[in-house]
């Protein structure tokens, strides 16, 4: 029907399908998002290696695919909340979620994160063109001296540590995650899937492991109290416009982290605490995927697993389509977090911790072994010790990015 000089055409059957396979790509994410270790990327890789024999074209399958990653950047903070909540005296160089759970603010920080996340999305949409073509215009001279560029993020994460010792201990970082990235990255592996490569043992030993480790002889969850959210509207608006355009930066450049933007982006707010870091990092690490998404298009260059995986499964970059998917995949996810986080919370606090933890790390080397077999373990067991190092010096675990830094800094 023409409306305006434009013809609208609804197509019921078209969109009945559309609804159901980004349906599919929420419940996806939604267990990726809470089982800890498991990533949108590795159920992303799987469609990809399955795509020749899932029913539809590949455009819908590639909106399942970006629905599932857009959810998980919502969802993933709830076991990151939940789970390997140190003992109390180790608050200090506990991540800050955690901090937030041992004041009994833990459901405080899955709402944070929720507008963090949703606020994030809402601002990265309108902002992605013209950031977009502001990168179209830099990125030639920012990838001919990416080495220099990754140097320098490589000695800000050092030399912005707060004391001698948390320098140290960023450095030994560094080094040593760095070293596992230049040996292991490219290590081909023999697992019983196929669902991509030693990204996933490194990051799980790097960033997971430790944390249950350190957990053992903590108390858990402890008791929570109320969900108000206790920072300004302001406040929580400031701090989600500069984590959106952090995820810029993450989204474009090879090798930054979330965390990396987080921290960049709360040396130039006014706002810091745990408080602000939970909406930064949670604006940072849903942002990316839609300016990744468009550092896709502009520059044909793939930032996360999602898009690889739509890549390899020769998705057709249906823009409009794929921005729709994110749009509902970003309103089930607000709501996921609320209804499920505190559910979360609330059973995994009335569990056992040691129990939960070790469940947790066993269940962890079980996902190694299926997706990368031998070669994978023992890189998810280099990277653990490695891990262990940021906590035992009061230094950031954002330092243990080296893992991808410094092979991307050394070519």
């Amino acid at each position: 029907m023409p409306l305006a000089g434009v013809e609208v055409v609804v197509r019921p059957e078209t969109t009945a399908a559309t609804c159901a396979f980004v349906a599919g790509g929420v419940a996806l994410g939604t267990v990726s998002g809470l089982t800890p270790g498991l990533h949108a990327n590795t159920f992303a890789l799987l469609l990809a290696a399955l795509a020749s024999t899932v029913p539809g074209p590949p455009r819908l399958l590639g909106a399942a695919m970006l629905a599932a990653g857009v959810v998980h950047t919502f969802l993933d903070v709830v076991p990151a909340l939940a789970l390997g909540v140190p003992d109390p005296a180790m608050a200090p160089s506990a991540l800050p979620g955690h901090r937030l759970v041992l004041q009994g603010r833990g459901r405080e920080a899955l709402r944070l994160s929720a507008l963090g996340s949703g606020l994030a999305i809402a601002l990265a949409v309108p902002l992605a063109v013209p950031v977009t073509e502001l990168m179209r215009w830099a990125y030639p001279t920012i990838e001919a001296h990416l080495t220099v560029v990754l140097t320098a993020v490589v000695v800000l994460l050092i030399t912005t540590e707060p004391t001698a010792r948390s320098r140290l201990g960023a450095t030994l970082a560094v080094a040593g995650s760095g070293a596992l990235g230049i040996l292991a990255l490219d290590y081909p592996t023999g697992g019983l899937v196929d669902a991509g490569g030693m990204l996933m043992p490194l990051f799980t030993g790097l960033f997971g492991a430790p944390i249950l480790l350190e957990a053992l002889s903590g108390d858990g969850v402890p008791q929570q109290a109320d969900a108000a959210v206790t920072e300004s509207r302001r406040a929580v608006g400031g701090v989600a416009l500069l984590g959106t355009l952090s995820g810029a930066v993450v989204g474009f450049l090879p090798g930054i982290s979330s965390a990396i933007a987080a921290t960049g982006a709360l040396v130039a707010s006014p706002r810091r605490g745990p408080r602000a870091f939970v909406v930064a990092t949670s604006g940072v690490n849903t942002s990316n995927a839609v300016f990744a998404l468009f550092a896709l298009v502009a520059l044909g260059s793939p930032r996360t697993g999602v898009l690889v995986a739509m890549q390899d499964a020769g998705v057709p970059l249906d823009l409009p389509l794929l921005l729709a998917s994110v749009a509902v995949a970003a309103a089930a996810g607000f709501v996921l977090v609320v209804v499920v986080g505190d559910r979360y919370l609330a059973w995994v606090g009335r569990r056992d911790n040691a129990a939960v933890s070790v469940a947790v790390l066993a269940f962890l080397v079980v996902l190694v072994a299926l997706f990368t077999g031998l070669a994978g373990l023992a890189a998810f067991l280099g990277s653990t010790v490695a891990g262990l190092v940021p906590a035992r010096f009061g230094a950031r675990r954002a330092t243990l990015m080296g893992v991808l830094l410094v092979p991307l800094a050394l070519g």
